[in-house]
């Protein structure tokens, strides 16, 4: 959430710059609430600086006393009348900046959508092959490792079956990744997978994006979690850390999301599906270093992919096409050459002190100052399906069977290609 105190002075500017992020953002009950408030806290601010004269005066004068004791009985009634409204001008614009994304940083890119991000950096070569290259799904449909018809049966739409040495990669994957990342000084956890509606509203994902949760129903709400980020994120919440920082976290989780507003997009295949498993890092930072931090963020998950031998390539993403928490993301979008196109298979992303701000995490800098809001980050490292998927179209073969990088063989028992079952 924004700081209301920082809104208040950059009020303009926090308007066009959150006017472009373009789509449908509506900020016009945001700016009238801001407006009444301002001038009923200027208001209020005058009849308490009236009170503390008065008062002074009746201190000082025994004779105004009894003449301004009913003035004074008026002007408080007042007052508190005042103080009564501005408590719920200050709720009502709470509600509606629970609404509001973060503000884009000042280095994003002004931009309407994807056609204005910025590729900063692109990593590997293309496969070439001599033959027409497959999709993920044909190939794993043909070597029996993928089965979407059985899924359907059981759960409906957007959910598969892996099978066999498809399922090992995808296991292999995961250990991999946590391998990786912990060799790089992050710290393995195993969330909830199940979390609070305060998590949720925590981490952003509500109360804007409500229609895209799974939760379930009677007396104990609780929400199947879109991403690990939501429990990581709220391990530290109410919290104060005392340093150093940053600290550093990974964690495995299946993800849960009802894709409400793809509707007609990645119908077939592995790409936009209702339940998937993601390797996830987050970031506990020091305000004066996250932008730093994101930076390292992207290389922890670029690694990944380089050790792989998977193409890909980063992009910063324009105002018009980041998250709704996010201040500033990068994508990293891996080269799928069934497809003939770069696929996001990472984002990610600094969230300044929005989320913290939502989940009450802070940081104390010293011994005994006053705690301050840190910074959060996070990011897919990676999205293991989505990997897998990159695996089988860059490493088919003519015949349909597919390698595998040599350095996934200690984690698939010494598989190293997928064949026909």
């Amino acid at each position: 959430m924004l700081d209301l105190k920082e809104v208040a002075k950059n009020f303009d500017a926090v308007v066009a710059r959150l006017n472009d992020r373009g789509g449908k953002l509506d900020l016009s009950r945001f700016q009238a609430l801001f407006a009444e408030r301002k001038q009923l806290y200027t208001e209020l601010e005058a009849n308490q600086a009236q009170k503390n004269r008065v008062q002074d005066e009746m201190k000082t004068d025994p004779e105004k006393r009894k003449a301004l004791s009913g003035a004074m009985k008026e002007l408080g009634a007042v007052i508190k009348e005042q103080e009564a409204r501005l408590k719920a001008l200050e709720e009502a614009l709470s509600g509606v900046m629970l609404q509001l994304p973060n503000v884009p940083h000042p280095s994003v890119p002004t931009g309407p959508d994807e056609s204005a991000n910025q590729v900063v950096k692109t990593w590997g070569k293309k496969p070439d092959f001599l033959f027409a290259p497959k999709q993920h799904f044909e190939l794993g449909e043909k070597l029996g490792l993928l089965d979407f018809e059985r899924a359907a049966k059981v759960s409906g739409p957007r959910f598969a079956f892996s099978r066999g040495a498809l399922a090992r990669l995808e296991r292999a994957l995961v250990a991999f990744m946590i391998d990786q990342h912990v060799a790089r000084g992050y710290e393995e956890l195993l969330p909830p997978y199940l979390v609070s509606r305060e998590a949720m509203t925590g981490t952003g994902q509500l109360p804007k994006f409500e229609d895209d949760a799974f939760k379930t129903q009677g007396d104990h709400e609780l929400f199947l979690i879109p991403t690990a980020e939501v429990p990581v994120t709220n391990f530290h919440a109410d919290e104060i850390l005392e340093l150093p920082l940053p600290r550093r976290y990974v964690a495995f989780s299946p993800c849960f999301r009802a894709e409400a507003g793809s509707a007609g997009r990645d119908t077939r295949g592995l790409i936009r599906m209702h339940q998937f498993h993601k390797v996830e890092i987050v970031r506990f930072a020091h305000p004066e270093d996250s932008l730093g931090e994101l930076d390292e963020l992207v290389a922890d998950a670029s690694n990944i992919l380089e050790l792989l031998g998977l193409p890909y390539r980063v992009s910063l993403l324009c105002t018009g096409d980041m998250g709704f928490a996010s201040q500033k993301t990068f994508d990293l979008e891996v080269w799928l050459p069934g497809q003939n196109a770069w696929r996001e298979i990472s984002s990610c992303s600094n969230f300044g002190d929005f989320q913290a701000r939502r989940a009450k995490i802070r940081f104390r800098p010293g011994p005994g100052e006053k705690p301050q809001l840190l910074h959060t980050l996070n990011g897919s490292g990676l999205a293991a399906g989505r990997t897998a998927v990159a695996l089988l179209e860059n490493y088919q073969r003519e015949d349909g069977s597919v390698g595998l990088p040599e350095v996934l063989w200690p984690y698939m028992g010494g598989i190293k290609e997928l064949t026909a079952r």
